[in-house]
Order: structure tokens, then C-alpha cells, then sequence
């Protein structure tokens, strides 16, 4: 009887170990397909980050400006499957890794979804500073800095942040109480890691490189404010960024059957929502109250914004403190742009507003609203030390990108192999270097021949849209760049409104070619042969001017007469 009951123990013991392991294996590969899956989501945020930049590139641009984001993902998996990986995650020290990963050796099967994972955090930084330099960086120039930031930058960040061995994230034993506590710097998902190196790459970037051609008034400094061509390009990137931030931040768990990981996950998301949410209307409430109208690209970058900000500690915010960390988000991200645009570093992507600002809000905002440890819950020691920890973490990242960019873009620029020509910058990257047009010929302004301009000037089809607006306090209204267009269009809505008329014989075309210029209402040149500039004459610009002097006095009479009307009353 003894005998069968050691039998039937036994037999038990092994099925219930078998059942663990099972269990256990279950779990593994439930965490290896959570990975997966949400790398695949992650990876819609590249179609998010292409449409937005595509967008806000003109059409002569808008092809280059899209296979860049396609090639994104083709430089950053060969960088940091070869490099990056074994920097960012092999062992090491507490400031680097090197002792396995490269080139994917010695990484078990198991451990490829957390490549794969983390090669979607890579390919982000890239895409951020691709924004930033858009239409004037040569294209051997972006191969050159999108292969060095995925390999080399952004993954000794990464150790930093997130390798267990990190010095970041280790941190220092402190007596919290009586206790010993180990205080480090906390960044869930890439408030710092990812965002902050990406958005201090593309401010050195965009210093170097320089602003684009007629982005800044050569003798005035005022803002020209070159558009974009595509608005709803932007706001349908928005929405593909959105699920893309999700998965970003709820898939930095990393495991979904532990004890409380879904809680965290369902925590993240929450919160990524809320923050990005509240972010899109504060950024669209100060750009009503300063720029007076309500912006699309504003609530768009404002959105992003806010999910880039709440990346830092979305697993330990309550749902208020993401709302908080939106609010700051899209108010910070409008200041940041106007200061951008005051030192005249041309971004035309904000990316710098949108993840430099971003990220740093989102790695101070830790140490105030963590619960419930943070600032504004505990205000002791340990939240005080979480501050002091988040600063230093801040700027280590910004002072290792920054010197590391300043050198790659440096040398690129003292080689001559960073900025384009002036020629080919004017003509737009689609024809003369890809050979392709991104949209047909009639939709871009420098191939429209002078005959149709003429004929459409006649018909009085060209609007005040279409020809272009005269800047005026630093704003522009319109997408076109032209200064002789805009000014000419300026001219006559002023003649306009005074009930005069303006036609093709009182404009003066001047016709650049290779025989030098000369002045004529129907060139026979063919438009790659040309350059064509359309102007007031001189004649219409003393006939506008006598029009204005004499509405002007007509006006001072007719208030002195009103004055002295009330006064006699």
C-alpha cells in the first residue's frame, strides 16, 4: 500500500512540475509575442512621422522628404543590429556595453523580439532629426547622421537609461528614514532616452545646416515663414502617431504576465491618451491667444507634444497628473518654437519645440508628480533627491548629444557634403536628385510657363491664395515663397481696394537665362532655360502710391471734421 501511494506521489509531483514548466513557457513566449506586437504597432508611428514632415515640406521637396522616412527604417535596423544593440543592452560597465550582441551573435532566439522591440525606439531618433535639417541637407549627409546617431548616440543613452547595469538607472544608495534606498533616474519609455537625443541632434543639426534659402529676411531678420504644402498630411500623421504612442508606452512594460504588469500597461496607455489629448488644446488655446487663429499643425505638434512628454512616467502617474504633464506639454511646445524661431534656427518640422521641449518636461515632471513619492505629494527627501536625479539625467543627455552632433554635423559641414547647392535648394531635391516629381509639374509655381501665368493673370484667374501674400508682422499666410509674387500681389490688392485695377501690362517680367536678363511680355525661352520674376513696374508702383497718399489725407480730413463735429456738441 506504501508503495503505491510513493507511485502516485511521485507521478503527481511530476505532472504538477510539468504543469509549471508548461505554464512558465507559456508566459515566455506570451511576453516574446507582447513584444512583437507591439513593435508592429510601434512601427506605425514611422508612417505618422513621414506624413507630418512630408507635409511640411513644399511640393518640390515633398519626395525627398518621404523616402527619407522609408530609408529610416533601413539605415537604423543595419546600424543597430551591427552596432547599436550590443552598446545599448550587451554587458559591460556602468557606462557602456560591448561584450556580445554584435551583429546579432550570441543573441538566443528568444531575445530577437527584444531587438526587434528596441530597434523601433532606434529608428525614431533618426526620423526626428530628418525633420529637423528638411530641404536643404544633401541626401549623402542623412545617411551619414542617421547611421552614426542609431549606432553610436542614442544606444550609450539607452545603456545609461534602461541597462540594468546603467549608471543612470543604478543610481545611489541613500538613507530614506533609516533605510537604505537606491535613487536613480526614472524614464519608462524615452522621455529622455529617446525624445531628449533626438530633439538635442536636431537643434545642433538645424543650427549648423542654417536655415533655408528666404526663410529669414536677409536685411529685416523677420520670420518668412515658409509653408508647407499639405495640412491634412500632418493631421492624418497625428492619428497615425497616436495608436504608434501607445504601444510605445504600453509596450515599455516589456512583459504582460507578471503579477500587476497589466495594470501598468492598461495604466501607460491611459495615461499616454489623457496626456497627449489635454496637450493638443493647450498648445491650440495659446496659439489662439498669440497667433489669433487656431492652427491645425499647432494642435497637431501640440498632441505629439504631450505623448512625448508623459513617456517618462506614464507608469506612475495617476490619470490628473498625465493631464498636468499635457497642459505644461503644449504650452512649453509653443514657447519653445517661437524661442527656435528667434535664434533663427530654421525647423521646419518643430521638432525641436515637439521633442526637445517634449522630453525635458517629461523627465523634470517624474520627480513632481510621481505617486505617490513625487514632489507634490511627499515633498521630502526621497522626492528631492528624484529631482536632483532627473536634472542630471537631463543634462547628460543633452551635453553628450549635443558635443557628439556638433561634431558629426561640424565635420559633415566643413567637408561640404552637409548643405546642398543654392541651385538645387531653389529647383527642390524631387527632380534634380531623385529624378522624380512627387506630384505633377503643374502643381509646382516655378515650372508654371509665363505664357499661362500671363493668360491666367488676364482671366483674373489666379486669387489672392494662389499668387501669394506680403508678409506682414512676421506672419504669412500663404504656402507659395515667391518675394516678387507676393510683393506683386501685394501691390494690387492694395490698388484694389481703392478702386483701381491691375493687369499684365503694368507688370514687369524680368527673364533670367543663360544670356544674362532682358525684359519682355512673351520669351520665347522654355522654362528650364528661364528664371521668371514677376514685378510691379515702376509706373504702377507711383500710381499705387498716389492712391494711398490720397486716401490717407482724405481719411485725417474726415476725422478732424468728426472730431470737431463731437467737440461742438
Amino acid at each position: 500500500m506504501r508503495d503505491w501511494e510513493e507511485v502516485l506521489n511521485a507521478s503527481l509531483y511530476r505532472n504538477v512540475t510539468d504543469i509549471h514548466t508548461r505554464i512558465d513557457e507559456i508566459e515566455h513566449e506570451l511576453n516574446q509575442s507582447f513584444l512583437i506586437i507591439m513593435g508592429v504597432l510601434m512601427m506605425f508611428m514611422q508612417a505618422g512621422f513621414a506624413l507630418i514632415e512630408t507635409s511640411c515640406a513644399r511640393c518640390k521637396n515633398a519626395g525627398n522628404a518621404m523616402l527619407k522616412n522609408v530609408l529610416d527604417t533601413s539605415v537604423s535596423v543595419i546600424a543597430y543590429w551591427t552596432i547599436g544593440f550590443a552598446l545599448a543592452f550587451g554587458k559591460g560597465n556602468s557606462f557602456i556595453g560591448w561584450h556580445a550582441y554584435w551583429a546579432s551573435s550570441d543573441i538566443e532566439g528568444d531575445y530577437l523580439a527584444f531587438f526587434f522591440f528596441e530597434f523601433v525606439f532606434a529608428a525614431t531618433d533618426a526620423t526626428i532629426v530628418s525633420g529637423a535639417v528638411s530641404e536643404r541637407c544633401d541626401f549623402l549627409a542623412y545617411f551619414i547622421y542617421s547611421f552614426f546617431i542609431t549606432a553610436f548616440i542614442y544606444p550609450i543613452v539607452t545603456h545609461w537609461a534602461w541597462a540594468s547595469e546603467g549608471w543612470l538607472k543604478v543610481g545611489v544608495m541613500y538613507d530614506i528614514n533609516g533605510i537604505q534606498e537606491a535613487i536613480g533616474f526614472h524614464d519608462f519609455s524615452g522621455s529622455g532616452a529617446v525624445h531628449l537625443v533626438g530633439g538635442t541632434a536636431a537643434l545642433v543639426g538645424a543650427f549648423i545646416l542654417g536655415p533655408r534659402i528666404d526663410r529669414f529676411h536677409p536685411e529685416t531678420g523677420a520670420d518668412m515663414n515658409l509653408k508647407g504644402h499639405s495640412v491634412p498630411f500632418a493631421a492624418l500623421g497625428a492619428l497615425l502617431l497616436i495608436p504608434g504612442f501607445l504601444a510605445f508606452n504600453g509596450g515599455s512594460q516589456l512583459t504582460m504576465t507578471n503579477p500587476g504588469d497589466n495594470v501598468i500597461i492598461a495604466l501607460a496607455i491611459t495615461n499616454t491618451i489623457i496626456a497627449g489629448s489635454m496637450s493638443a488644446f493647450s498648445a491650440l488655446l495659446v496659439r489662439r491667444l498669440v497667433g489669433r487663429n487656431w492652427s491645425v499643425l499647432y494642435t497637431v505638434n501640440g498632441m505629439v507634444s504631450g505623448m512625448v512628454a508623459v513617456c517618462g512616467g506614464c507608469d506612475v502617474y495617476r490619470p490628473w497628473g498625465a493631464c498636468v504633464v499635457g497642459l505644461v506639454a503644449g504650452a512649453c511646445y509653443n514657447f519653445t518654437s517661437w524661442w527656435v524661431t528667434k535664434l533663427k534656427i530654421d525647423d521646419p518640422v518643430d521638432a525641436v519645440g515637439v521633442h526637445f521641449s517634449g522630453g525635458i518636461v517629461g523627465c523634470l515632471a517624474v520627480a513632481f508628480l510621481s505617486y505617490p513619492n513625487g514632489i507634490l505629494m511627499a515633498w521630502d527627501k526621497r522626492s528631492g533627491l528624484m529631482l536632483a536625479w532627473q536634472i542630471v539625467g537631463v543634462l547628460a543627455i543633452i551635453l553628450w548629444v549635443g558635443v557628439l552632433s556638433a561634431v558629426m554635423f561640424g565635420a559633415m559641414k566643413g567637408l561640404g557634403i552637409f548643405r546642398l547647392s543654392e541651385e538645387i535648394e531653389r529647383k527642390g531635391l524631387d527632380l534634380p536628385i531623385h529624378g522624380e516629381h512627387a506630384y505633377p509639374p503643374e502643381a509646382y509655381d516655378d515650372l508654371v510657363t509665363l505664357d499661362r501665368m500671363l493668360k491666367a493673370l488676364e482671366a483674373g484667374q489666379l486669387t489672392t491664395t494662389q499668387l501669394g501674400n506680403m508678409v506682414k508682422d512676421g506672419k504669412d499666410f500663404n504656402m507659395y515663397d515667391i518675394p516678387e509674387i507676393k510683393l506683386t500681389n501685394f501691390m494690387a490688392g492694395r490698388k484694389r481696394s481703392r478702386g483701381l485695377s491691375i493687369t499684365p501690362s503694368e507688370m514687369e517680367i524680368v527673364v533670367k537665362n543663360k544670356d544674362g536678363l532682358s525684359r519682355t511680355r512673351r520669351p520665347s525661352y522654355a522654362p528650364s532655360e528661364m528664371e521668371i520674376v514677376v514685378r510691379p513696374s515702376l509706373e504702377m508702383h507711383g500710381r499705387v502710391n498716389e492712391a494711398f497718399d490720397e486716401e490717407s489725407e482724405r481719411r485725417l480730413e474726415g476725422d478732424v471734421n468728426n472730431y470737431s463735429r463731437r467737440k461742438g456738441q
